[in-house]
């Protein structure tokens, strides 16, 4: 490796953590707050800090957590997340679509570190895919925003013994207003969305008592999706 190619390397591992800097500004407080409720949850600290080192999934951890904390099964747990998380296959396949020139071990390190976020800022950047060791741009953003998520967590555990028990009983509110973050500018761009959203509510709402909350998880997901076909092939027409 010559001194021109060390050069350009730095240079998209510099360009990449300015752009993923938003991402790692946003995940620390979320991730402090998903550890403090996880720790209230009863996790320990090694296990709420192993679950965002091997998860990696903001909204299915925030779930998990409280489905965890309410006593809902594993396999209530593994079922909602898989659900939640399905998103993701979609995601991968239009990010490696975009990285289709790359070799294969760089598909599999970077759609590792797809989240939501990553995903967005990834694919607004797309002329770094044709640019020399490109790759290592879009892994500084994965990179940055997954230790950013690590460490915030593992904060989030150490304070959740530290702060009032009254004042982590709030910052249950981050759970919410991570899920409508991501649901309101999806409303927006697509009124009838909101249509998806009080159906999926409405089957939780109506099945809890019937089948437990974790279930009535799963039900409402599912269904509400199912629901998502009709309206936006309504949409489309």
């Amino acid at each position: 490796m010559d001194l021109g190619e060390k050069q350009i390397i730095k240079m998209q591992i510099r360009d990449g953590f300015i752009a993923g800097s938003p991402i790692v500004v946003g995940y620390l407080p979320i991730a402090i707050a998903y550890g403090v409720l996880a720790k209230q949850a009863g996790l320990s600290l090694l296990e709420l800090t192993g679950m965002s080192l091997f998860v990696f999934a903001g909204a299915a951890q925030f779930m998990g957590a409280g489905m965890i904390g309410l006593g809902v099964s594993a396999t209530e747990i593994i079922i909602a997340t898989f659900v939640l998380n399905l998103r993701h296959f979609v995601m991968s396949l239009s990010f490696i679509n975009q990285i289709k020139q790359y070799a294969m071990k760089w598909k599999f390190f970077l759609s590792l570190g797809l989240t939501d976020e990553t995903f967005s800022v990834s694919s607004i950047y797309k002329k770094q895919v044709n640019q020399k060791n490109g790759y290592f741009f879009y892994g500084t953003i994965m990179l940055a925003s997954y230790l950013s998520w690590v460490f915030g967590s593992f904060l989030g555990g150490i304070l959740g013994d530290v702060i009032p028990e009254k004042l982590t009983q709030s910052m249950g509110v981050a759970l919410y207003a991570m899920f409508i973050g991501l649901l309101i500018p999806s409303v927006r761009k697509y009124g009838r969305i909101a249509i998806i959203s009080l159906s999926a509510m409405l089957i939780n709402y109506l099945v809890s008592p019937y089948i437990g909350q974790g279930w009535g998880i799963v039900a409402g997901t599912i269904l509400g999706a199912c629901v998502g076909i009709f309206v936006l092939e309504e949409e489309k027409v």
